[in-house]
């Protein structure tokens, strides 16, 4: 039996996925309200990432009851939506990218199921997962949408904007887009060994390479975006394999833990 996809993102992605709304009880809190239903045949789940009527700012997300909620609902798969800056000024506002990198700033989150033992060291030397990656650029290309899918995105806690002395930091370390969600999402992901990967809007340039920010702009822009990005989801989640066969993100755990007997390579 093929698991659900999920999807978290802003409301503009919920009118693709048609269903039962259910609210998940977790270790970590209660998720937001889900939205349980398909997409073409197949199972899929929309979690609104800062609740509805986005109440939760982004260093208040509740991201291990999403990700946990998610998981027990035999979720393997995630696609997770953002509204990024622009750092790389190639980029031009209203584009759409896939990340293939991280760089985590954030400070507040907390990151990681593993507090206590075992000690879990997850590798996260590709933090998205290829397959999916491909699957959204794939998408992309079937909607006459080429997207740039060599991206470093940078994530900061929020939640206010950056200034242009952060951002001129994040160039020098790599970072191409700025934005306040990606972490620690893709991280907590990885420790359930659910594949992630992010499909992101460039909603304004990044501080000092344009006038004053505003939420309202970032806000405007989604909106405009919202058409195209849905299409793309919609044929992502048709393309994504049935099975995780040879999938690193399946078996995280198999050499992370430390005092712990080895655990066995997952089969989907």
């Amino acid at each position: 039996m093929r698991s659900p996809i999920a999807i978290i993102g802003g409301s503009g992605v919920k009118s693709i996925i048609k269903g039962e709304e259910k609210i998940v009880g977790t270790p970590y809190g209660p998720t937001p309200t889900l939205t349980i239903g398909s997409v073409k045949g197949r199972e899929a789940i929309y979690l609104p990432r800062h609740g509805e009527g986005h109440t939760a700012p982004p260093h208040k997300v509740n991201y291990r009851a999403n990700i946990w909620g998610l998981k027990s609902l035999g979720v393997e798969r995630i696609i997770a939506t953002n509204a990024v800056g622009a750092i790389d000024t190639t980029l031009t506002p209203g584009e759409i990218v896939v990340p293939s990198d991280l760089i985590d700033f954030t400070k507040s989150r907390r990151g990681t199921f593993y507090d206590d033992p075992p000690v879990t060291h997850v590798d996260v030397s590709e933090p998205y997962c290829p397959t999916m990656r491909n699957a959204i650029t794939s998408a992309g290309s079937d909607n006459k949408k080429t997207l740039r899918n060599e991206i470093v995105m940078a994530a900061t806690e929020g939640p206010r904007y950056e200034t242009p002395a952060e951002i001129r930091m994040l160039k020098t370390l790599g970072g191409a887009v700025v934005g306040m969600t990606g972490a620690p999402e893709a991280f907590l992901a990885r420790e359930l060994q659910i594949c992630y990967a992010s499909i992101s809007f460039v909603s304004n340039m990044a501080a000092g390479l344009q006038r004053t920010l505003s939420a309202r702009e970032v806000e405007e822009k989604g909106k405009e975006t919202s058409q195209i990005l849905n299409k793309i989801l919609i044929e992502a989640i048709v393309k994504i394999p049935d099975t995780r066969e040879g999938c690193s993100c399946a078996r995280a755990l198999a050499q992370a833990q430390l005092n712990k007997p080895e655990v066995k390579e997952q089969t989907c």
